[in-house]
């Protein structure tokens, strides 16, 4: 007895189901590339991004969606979204509607701060409500250049301009010239803002060559004396912190003067003292908490007439 055959019916569903298989693996991998092109676009931008920003750049909120879903990205906040790896500072700005800045951010910029302040230095839009980050300080005056609602971090002019009221004269004088020395900043473009007079004054008064911000403390410090004070001198094959009058050199250590450096610069100060200079090496300790006793020692070699010739 032969097999029926199958009803017209039948068969349509069948073939319907097969399709849906065949397709299946196309679907998939359809997902995965969408998903792979999300997180993608979110790392490029610090791993953090306002889901309006990510529909302009042409993903959906169907994959946005999925891809939380499934762990490859997290919500934030309303409006917000970031990858499990994004920077938690970014993070902590975000779910807060703050904006990092101040020292904070010319830290994370690779500026030299003298002092380490454990307090996030934020700005936030007037009445905004949003600044309850815990062990934060938060400033609220209008930034120099506007800032795009989507900033997480500030610019460097508006860094600099906080860093300029926030931070006693001598420290914010260390991170301008840091950012003045590292390229960060330039002096004429710095100069075409309404910048406020502490900025102001720091911008005239900030050089850029020092080799570290220590150095930028020492030579205020030092006006006083009305002796000429040069830095970065090349003396003998290398460069000598700071020349003061004609013999007397200060040389002020930083945290990379160990090991092979410790003994170059032994070297250096060596033949230095050959040459007729008298030599004065202090570290951070003494720039920082003892600048009394290096002073003095400076007066007293002044006053031997150390920093002529002989």
């Amino acid at each position: 007895m032969g097999h029926p055959h199958p009803s017209p019916a039948a068969a349509r569903g069948a073939s319907a189901t097969a399709t849906v298989d065949d397709m299946l693996p196309t679907v998939i991998a359809r997902q995965r590339a969408r998903r792979a092109a999300l997180v993608e676009t979110l790392a490029a931008r610090a791993g953090i991004a306002p889901t309006t920003a990510l529909r302009d750049a042409g993903h959906s909120r169907r994959a946005l969606d999925s891809a939380v879903a499934d762990g490859a990205v997290m919500r934030v906040r309303n409006g917000w979204v970031a990858l499990p790896s994004a920077d938690r500072m970014l993070l902590a700005a975000a779910k807060r509607g703050v904006v990092l800045t101040c020292v904070t951010q010319a830290r994370r910029l690779g500026l030299f701060v003298l002092r380490h302040d454990d307090r996030h230095h934020v700005a936030a839009r007037p009445h905004s409500g949003r600044a309850g980050m815990t062990n934060a300080h938060v400033h609220w005056a209008k930034p120099l250049v506007p800032r795009h609602p989507h900033d997480l971090v500030d610019g460097i002019e508006n860094v600099l301009a906080l860093v300029a009221t926030c931070l006693p004269y001598e420290e914010a004088l260390v991170v301008w010239e840091s950012a003045l020395r590292a390229g960060r900043a330039d002096r004429h473009t710095l100069s075409q803002y309404a910048l406020p007079p502490a900025a102001r004054r720091l911008l005239a008064e900030a050089g850029i060559f020092s080799d570290s911000g220590l150095e930028t403390l020492v030579v205020p410090r030092l006006l006083w004396m009305g002796l000429p004070l040069r830095r970065q001198v090349w003396i003998a094959g290398h460069r000598v912190d700071l020349l003061i009058g004609d013999r007397l050199v200060l040389q002020i250590d930083g945290g990379h003067h160990v090991g092979a450096q410790r003994e170059a610069d032994n070297a250096h100060d060596a033949a230095l003292m050959l040459m007729g200079y008298h030599v004065i090496r202090v570290g951070y300790g003494d720039v920082v908490d003892r600048w009394h006793e290096v002073q003095e020692l400076i007066m007293r070699a002044v006053a031997q007439g150390r920093h002529l010739v002989r």
